[in-house]
């Protein structure tokens, strides 16, 4: 069940959108959240670097590297994910698990609403005998919805949907395994550089075992954190940000730590302004 709860929480981290292109004097925080995908893809000529380190009590860990672009505008984002992960505290299998190929579509940036549909490639890159992978290639899909309540206050949704067809099992068996993802956060921007968080996200997962039995497993968890930017003349922002995943429910008794930082930064030097 950790192995699991650490595999779906690793795919979650990834689930970013990017900043609004929305001018406004002061750059608020956005496209930073931990769980959950908020919906902004990257706004033009703009690069995000996103790294996310989740320690689990027991041993477990997860550690996930995103990159994400527009191509060539916010209405286009292509992504990729590379996660690396330690699972099972009694034998300790620790590598590569499935990289994941993402494109977003800017569908709605209208005044306080945003959605950006997502569609992924799952890469069979994990070892599936370690339980770092399902050995087959995957579809991934997600619905991202945020809503700003107020100055205050803004929202962000999450349904998706995984399916590997001829995931592989220990004894290399294989059968169609599926899943779903579901979440909702609600986010405090104390100030423009400082925003408190919590997250709602839960997932159901399939995996094969002996003789290409599928097992559907359960996750859910709360996640208190909070995030902090720091802007620069040149245009980088640093978005470290902190948080603390509790289990409920299916997950009862699990808890553990989830550190956060992104770069964000103009791909090109602004040109000067000719009089």
């Amino acid at each position: 069940m950790k192995s699991n709860v650490v595999r779906s929480i690793a795919a979650i981290l990834i689930l970013h959108g990017a900043t609004s292109a929305r001018a406004q004097e002061v750059k608020k925080i956005q496209d930073n959240s931990f769980l959950l995908e908020e919906a902004y893809n990257q706004e033009d000529g703009v690069v995000q670097h996103i790294q996310s380190f989740q320690y689990m009590h027991g041993g477990d860990w997860a550690y996930t590297f995103t990159q994400e672009w527009p191509v060539p505008t916010q209405k286009h984002q292509l992504s990729y994910t590379i996660p690396y992960l330690r699972l099972d505290e009694e034998r300790p299998d620790t590598g590569l698990g499935d990289i994941l190929l993402n494109y977003r579509y800017q569908a709605v940036l209208e005044g306080p609403i945003a959605f950006s549909p997502r569609m992924s490639l799952i890469l069979p890159t994990g070892n599936e005998d370690w339980g770092l992978g399902t050995g087959a290639w995957g579809l991934q899909g997600n619905l991202p919805l945020s809503v700003e309540l107020s100055d205050r206050w803004v929202t962000h949704w999450n349904l998706g949907a995984t399916f590997v067809p001829r995931a592989k099992g220990p004894d290399r068996s294989e059968a169609d395994t599926s899943g779903f993802n579901y979440g909702a956060s609600i986010i405090y921007l104390a100030d423009s550089s400082f925003n408190l968080m919590l997250e709602l996200a839960g997932n159901t997962n399939e995996t094969v075992s002996e003789g290409g039995r599928v097992e559907r497993e359960y996750a859910f968890f709360i996640n208190p954190g909070m995030r902090w930017a720091i802007d620069f003349e040149s245009g980088l922002q640093i978005v470290p940000g902190l948080s603390f995943p509790i289990g409920i429910g299916p997950s009862e008794g699990d808890f553990g730590v989830l550190f956060y930082l992104s770069l964000e930064h103009p791909l090109f030097k602004p040109k000067p302004s000719s009089r």
